[in-house]
């Protein structure tokens, strides 16, 4: 599903070259559940951001169901962003003018999804996370918790074939963290191919793989032996 080979990212200054990620080879499977470790200033996000299409590389190719996102067009990464991926943030980034019920139906506006069948998409997801008598709120009316579960709907409704979920618990306290890795797991038997940034060990149990990151490069890759 995902190739990265020999990828660079670096910012050139007067006299020096500053890697944030050198030589990155990684190979993802479709229905795979993924996560990256590493210390902060790693080059994780970075890492996230060039596979979910919001950064590019400097160097090295990147291909996605076998297409080369590293030859493509700005329009070309948009669509293929908008129609394959799905992103969930540590701070949520839900718009906090829109309702909840608005928040989930964003993605499907911009997919140019028929008023009749995003109502139906929305509705499936209120129902799915519990959030049906709270679809006239605005997000600054939800706790942490639940504002995260706003973020997973809006991140699923357009049906992605990868999530991509950069520290998606750091804000929440053990119990809703806990809701958020067990509705990963869920979506992952779904067959959703999910990659996570977390600096928490017992999170990443929830997935198949670890892939540890330290100074721009992988520098270890382990299956998981026992899901927590």
């Amino acid at each position: 599903m995902i190739k990265l080979r020999d990828i660079d990212k670096y910012v050139d200054s007067r006299f020096q070259r500053t890697f944030i990620l050198k030589g990155v080879n990684l190979d993802v499977q479709q229905g795979e559940f993924l996560t990256i470790m590493g210390p902060s200033g790693a080059g994780k996000s970075t890492l996230m951001n060039i596979i979910g299409m919001l950064d590019e590389p400097t160097e090295g190719e990147y291909f996605f169901f076998d297409e080369p996102v590293h030859k493509m067009k700005e329009k070309q990464k948009s669509d293929m962003h908008k129609n394959y991926i799905g992103f969930i943030f540590q701070a949520y980034h839900l718009i906090d003018e829109l309702t909840v019920y608005e928040n989930i139906e964003t993605p499907l506006l911009y997919k140019g999804v028929s008023g009749s069948q995003r109502k139906s998409m929305v509705a499936e997801m209120l129902d799915r996370f519990n959030m049906v008598a709270k679809k006239d709120l605005f997000p600054e009316q939800l706790s942490g918790g639940q504002q995260q579960l706003v973020g997973i709907a809006r991140a699923i409704v357009g049906q992605p074939k990868l999530l991509l979920a950069d520290e998606p618990t750091g804000n929440l306290h053990s119990d809703q963290g806990k809701q958020i890795m067990e509705i990963f797991r869920k979506l992952n038997d779904e067959g959703i191919t999910i990659i996570q940034v977390t600096h928490s060990e017992e999170n990443a149990r929830y997935g198949k793989r670890i892939v540890r990151v330290g100074d721009g490069t992988i520098v270890a890759d382990e299956r998981v032996l026992v899901n927590a």
